[in-house]
């Protein structure tokens, strides 16, 4: 039988904390329960393991009792690591004892789980360093500026990469669930869990949750003036070239400090900053797709529609559809 263990981060839990413990234990259990009606045993045991004995939370609401101290468990098959408050400038009593623990078994062969903002926690492992990571698209910024050797990639879901996984935010953590099951046991497994538990399968993408608000924390005034004036200038076509002599640096050299201060090159940051725009107007109004793409300054419905489906996983008419039920009507 293998052996899983869900981390329990202390100090740095919280309701979403809990929330990932409870339903990972859940899962494991529906999908050992399949195995042992089809006359197999179960695939895998799982237990709660920290690095302190017992923890209230909310005033009492919650007591945390994990079921193994960290250091008590020399080998296991699999670590999940749940939300986490993502802080990791200001360290938490237990958090190197974690980290170490964490490496030591991925170095003997265990897979590793992180989940939403769990993803801070493995990444200051050193474990993520030129590897695929997503986290909850929220966290985005601080996490690139901590960990800028992690190939950060919030539109995905869930990342697969040399045994670790990761997956975006909040209750997606569902879907990696559903994805772990199928990895470790069998398809027909994860369709049985995916069905009992009501968890859509083969979900990939959280773009649709996306709220991009641009990366502000970067401190280049330049770069911050430009951000703002693209974002004030939702209904014009901007061009590059425009941008750099606006703000009286050469092409080459404007590309290189935006891309380096937001993650994105400067054609790019107008199309989310449109894209976002759109979105919002699709959620709240009876616009068509027409009136609200003319006024993110588009004219072309067939290249807006494609730009619409790169950034959004969805068309503007399936957007509003999913976001404005009075606009669907």
């Amino acid at each position: 039988m293998k052996h899983a263990t869900i981390i329990y981060p202390a100090q740095r839990s919280g309701y979403s904390t809990l929330s990932c413990i409870t339903a990972a234990f859940e899962t494991f259990i529906a999908a050992n329960a399949y195995r042992r009606r089809s006359g197999k045993t179960d695939l895998f045991t799982v237990e709660l393991a920290g690095t302190i004995a017992a923890e209230e939370m909310y005033g009492g609401m919650f007591t945390i009792k994990p079921q193994r101290n960290i250091s008590d468990i020399t080998k296991t098959d699999l670590v999940i690591i749940p939300s986490a408050n993502p802080d990791f400038q200001h360290a938490m009593p237990g958090d190197d004892v974690l980290i170490d623990w964490i490496t030591k078994q991925y170095k003997m062969g265990a897979g590793i789980v992180s989940i939403c903002s769990g993803a801070f926690l493995l990444a200051s492992s050193g474990l993520l360093d030129g590897k695929s990571c997503s986290t909850h698209w929220a966290h985005a910024e601080l996490f690139r500026q901590r960990f800028p050797k992690v190939h950060l990639m919030t539109d995905k879901l869930i990342t697969d990469e040399n045994g670790i996984y990761t997956n975006g935010g909040a209750f997606s953590f569902l879907n990696l669930m559903i994805y772990l099951v199928e990895k470790y046991y069998d398809r027909e497994t994860a369709i049985y869990c995916s069905k009992t538990l009501q968890i859509e399968m083969d979900r990939n993408s959280q773009s649709a949750f996306t709220i991009f608000t641009g990366q502000k924390l970067h401190g280049d005034k330049m770069v911050e003036d430009a951000q703002k004036y693209i974002e004030s200038s939702l209904g014009e076509r901007l061009s590059v070239e425009e941008l750099s002599s606006r703000f009286a640096i050469g092409r080459r050299n404007f590309d290189r400090r935006f891309i380096k201060a937001t993650g994105n090159t400067p054609l790019e940051y107008a199309q989310r900053v449109k894209i976002e725009s759109a979105k919002k107007e699709l959620e709240v109004s009876r616009k068509t797709i027409n009136e609200v793409m003319y006024e993110v300054g588009y004219s072309d419905l067939k290249a807006f529609r494609e730009l619409f489906r790169k950034i959004t996983g969805m068309s503007p008419l399936e957007y509003r559809s999913k976001y404005n039920k009075e606009a669907a009507r």
